[in-house]
Parts: structure tokens; sequence; C-alpha cells
């Protein structure tokens, strides 16, 4: 199977000194929404993402804590590059809906996890492919969980 240019090139830059974080700035260069929440990826696979975010005051809330939409940024971010690692170069995927759940206070920096329980069959027809992400803690402790639904599609020819 052929690799899409993101996962060429985590390939490329993650066994490097100084890879991943170059690999994250590029991933910030191309979506430059992400860099709002200083993300670094760690961990790119098929069916699976960790990414990292510090807390900073740019995304504080109004409490001081890690502010609810700039975990779902974070949330976005393990589920693009999840997609990126996974979905085959014959078809493309577009982000359909998110759902999630803040299940408590976010007071540090941050580590988002996509990983599907197991890899889809890629076929001629369009599918919704839900991609659950959990977002914790420094100490391990959930504090957003969700779902961001995809939706993959061959691509035409």
């Amino acid at each position: 199977m052929a690799l899409t240019p993101t996962f060429a090139m985590w390939h490329k830059l993650a066994g490097k000194p100084g890879g991943k974080q170059l690999f994250s700035a590029a991933m910030c260069l191309r979506v430059p929404y992400f860099r709002t929440v200083l993300p670094s990826v760690r961990e790119l696979r098929p069916g699976h993402c960790e990414v990292t975010a510090p807390k900073w005051w740019g995304v504080h809330n109004h409490i001081g804590t890690f502010h609810a939409i700039a975990a779902c940024n974070l949330a976005e971010i393990a589920m693009g590059m999840l997609a990126e690692a996974t979905v085959p170069t014959t078809h493309r995927w577009l982000p359909k809906g998110m759902n999630v759940q803040y299940v408590a206070k976010a007071e540090t920096g941050l580590r988002a996890v996509a990983a599907l329980p197991e890899l889809p069959e890629f076929g001629d027809e369009g599918f919704d492919l839900e991609v659950p992400v959990t977002i914790s803690d420094a100490k391990g402790r959930p504090v957003v969980t969700g779902t961001i639904t995809i939706w993959v599609t061959p691509k035409k020819r």
C-alpha cells in the first residue's frame, strides 16, 4: 500500500533527532489553526495516533484550565493524523461530525489518543468511520472523550 504524503513524511522524520518536532511543525504549516494548541505528534501508525499539547495561556479559559474547544482541536489533530496513516491513497476522507463529553477539568497539558479498535475495509462504497478519541491530563485521567466521524470514499478516477 502506498503511503499518504503525510504518513511518508512521518516515516522519514520520526526516527531522527528532532524529527517528531519537525513533523509537528510541518503539520502546523499545512493546517495553521492547529498551531493554537502547540501540538506534538508522539506516535503515528495505522489505526493509532497520540498527540500532546502543553497548558499555556493561549489555551486557557476564564478559570485558567485548558479550554474545552482547544481540547476538541487536539482531538481533531489526533483523528486527522490517524486518518492520514490509515486511509489508503486510493480513498479520501472528510470530517463529518464530532461528539464529545467533557468529563473533568483539564488543569494540565493534555494527551489525545485516537485509536480504532480494528482497521476497516476500504472498498468501492463510501462509509462513515467513527474514530474514538480520549484526551487525558498529565496524571492519565480522561478529561474529554468523544468520537469523530469521518466520511471515507474512493477517489474519483
